[in-house]
C-alpha cells in the first residue's frame, strides 16, 4: 500500500514538471495574421478619344494662315478674364472687343493681331499680354455647283482634292458630264477655267492632282 501511494503521488508532480518543459520545447504559439489582400486588378477606366480636329484647323495652325470672315478666334489677355473669351469674325472681317471696340482682323495672322492687340491696349493695360489662335475654321470654303446631290458650299480642309469634294457634296448625278467638269478659280479678269480629269482622278494616274483653293467653285455640267 505504502508504494502504491508513493508512485501515485509522483505522477502529478511527474506531469507537472514536463508539461512546462513541454511547452518551453515547443515555444510561443505563433500570432495569426491576416495576410494583405492583393491590390485590385480591375483595369483603369480608359481615357477618352481625342476628338477628331475639325476641317480647317490644321491649315489654321500653320504660321502664314491669314484669318478670314466668320471664322472663330480665341483671344487670351493674360489677368483680364473682361477682355478675353471666344470672337467671331463678322462677314466684314472685324471683331468687336471691350475697350477697343471694332478692330480688323480679317487678312491678318494671328501673330500679327496679338500684335496689333497689344499695342492699342497699351493705352488702358500696363504690359499686357495677347494670345490669338484660331478656334474655328469657317472662311476657308469651296463650292461645288452643277450634277451633284448637294450643291453650295463645303469647307476646305488641308490637301483637299476635287475628287474629294466632289464626295462630300454627295457624288455625282446619273446625268452628269464627268468628261467637262472643271474648276473655277479667282474673279473677274482674272478668273481662270482648270480642267479636271474625274476619270483620271478615279483611277489615280498621275496628272489628274489638282490643288484647291479658298474659292474656288467646282463645276459639273
Amino acid at each position: 500500500m505504502k508504494i502504491k501511494l508513493f508512485i501515485g503521488m509522483a505522477l502529478p508532480a511527474l506531469c507537472l514538471c514536463t508539461i512546462p518543459t513541454c511547452l518551453a520545447q515547443i515555444g510561443p504559439r505563433p500570432v495569426l495574421t491576416a495576410s494583405p489582400q492583393k491590390p485590385s486588378t480591375a483595369e483603369e477606366p480608359k481615357s477618352s478619344a481625342s476628338k477628331p480636329v475639325k476641317a480647317g484647323l490644321s491649315a489654321a495652325n500653320s504660321p502664314d494662315y491669314r484669318i478670314g470672315p466668320e471664322d472663330t478666334l480665341q483671344i487670351n489677355v493674360w489677368k483680364e478674364e473682361s477682355l478675353s473669351g471666344t470672337f467671331p469674325v463678322r462677314p466684314d472681317g472685324k471683331i468687336s472687343l471691350v475697350l477697343l471696340g471694332d478692330v480688323q482682323a480679317a487678312g491678318m495672322k494671328p501673330m500679327d493681331l496679338a500684335a496689333d492687340l497689344t499695342t492699342r491696349l497699351k493705352k488702358f493695360i500696363q504690359d499686357p499680354l495677347v494670345t490669338v489662335t484660331v478656334a474655328e475654321v469657317k472662311s476657308q470654303k469651296i463650292f461645288v455647283l452643277g450634277e451633284v446631290q448637294h450643291v453650295g458650299p463645303i469647307e476646305l480642309s488641308a490637301d483637299m482634292t476635287p475628287l474629294q469634294a466632289i464626295a462630300a457634296a454627295g457624288g455625282v448625278t446619273p446625268f452628269a458630264n464627268t468628261k467637262k467638269i472643271y474648276i473655277l478659280r479667282g474673279t473677274g479678269a482674272n478668273q481662270k477655267k482648270i480642267k479636271f480629269d474625274y476619270k483620271k482622278a478615279i483611277k489615280g494616274e498621275p496628272g489628274s492632282y489638282v490643288a484647291l483653293k479658298t474659292g474656288d467653285t467646282i463645276v459639273v455640267p
